[in-house]
């Protein structure tokens, strides 16, 4: 794309968390602890799913898949991040830009979606368990799954369609460590109206949507276990779901709090900081809450690195 000054845009500038240069190898070295860490627990929870025939059911499935979409979702920003550290170097090309865009907005769409489906799952599994096998076949989990998937590119070539029409002024600098949308749109010299639109529609009808399905889905479970007479069967039904709350919850929760606290101080800086919760953090510890509250997953675990 031109700027209106007619040259041609080849690169932004990441300024990433710190300008400071001596805190550059100690933010290299936690995030890469952190990235190895994400793709290394996710990548045990997807092979001790798909090993263990005693897993081989619609609750793991779809944890098998939010696993995957973690480590790609935090793939799209921290390798280029490290790279940039390592090289003194704050390029990211145009295409780069554009591209992580896409992909950001693509896997955080994914984790969303995967997560109401998950929320769903556990709704049929303690509301309606005479049902569950019946509604929670196999054919129906790929199905949500498949749909989850097309939403969520269509929304994300969108986003990125939309950004391929704006001209750009000379003030290239990012004030963060990703291509984060709102803010490359901050560097726009044509009009941002429609982006902007269709930011707020898809936060709308993507995000508040699946989120107000997941609230509605706890209600009810909420509900048929203070029905349920027994102690021990209302522990039984709750720690069913109580990983899944403790993901929706941390997910959510820092996703809230990063956009809530940048809109309250206006600093780009700081939601930079905010926003590694939901993008490093986050797909961080989902393995080690699901790994440490799953007798299944642990036992799955055990007999998959005792091999």
């Amino acid at each position: 794309m031109e700027p209106d000054n007619g040259t041609q845009i080849s690169e932004f500038l990441l300024l990433g968390l710190s300008q400071a240069r001596e805190l550059q190898p100690l933010i290299f070295g936690l995030f890469l602890s952190m990235y190895l860490i994400t793709v290394f627990g996710n990548l045990l929870i997807i092979l001790a799913v798909s090993s263990d025939s005693h897993l081989q059911t619609p609750m793991y499935f779809l944890l098998s898949n939010l696993s995957l979409v973690d480590i790609c979702f935090t793939s799209t920003t921290i390798p280029k991040m490290l790279w940039n550290i390592q090289t003194l170097s704050k390029v990211i090309t145009y295409e780069g830009c554009i591209t992580q865009i896409c992909f950001f907005i693509l896997f955080a769409g994914l984790d969303n979606f995967i997560l109401t489906v998950m929320a769903y799952d556990r709704f049929v599994a303690i509301c309606h368990p005479l049902h569950y096998t019946i509604i929670m076949n196999p054919q129906f989990c790929g199905m949500l799954i498949l749909v989850s998937w097309i939403i969520s590119v269509l929304n994300s070539l969108l986003h990125s369609l939309m950004v391929l029409r704006l001209s750009f002024c000379s003030d290239l600098k990012i004030p963060h460590f990703f291509c984060e949308l709102n803010q490359v749109l901050q560097l726009a010299c044509s009009d941002t109206f429609l982006n902007n639109i269709m930011i707020y529609f898809s936060a709308g009808l993507l995000c508040v949507g699946p989120l107000a399905g997941i609230l509605y889905s706890y209600s009810k479970i909420l509900s048929s276990i203070c029905g349920i007479p027994s102690a021990q069967g209302k522990y039984k039904a709750f720690s069913t779901c109580a990983s899944h709350l403790s993901v929706v919850s941390l997910f959510y929760g820092t996703v809230l709090g990063v956009y809530l606290s940048s809109a309250a101080s206006q600093s780009s800086h700081s939601s930079a900081i905010a926003s590694v919760m939901y993008t490093v953090v986050t797909p961080m510890l989902n393995p080690f809450i699901y790994s440490l509250r799953n007798k299944d997953i642990k036992g799955a675990l055990e007999r998959f690195l005792g091999r």
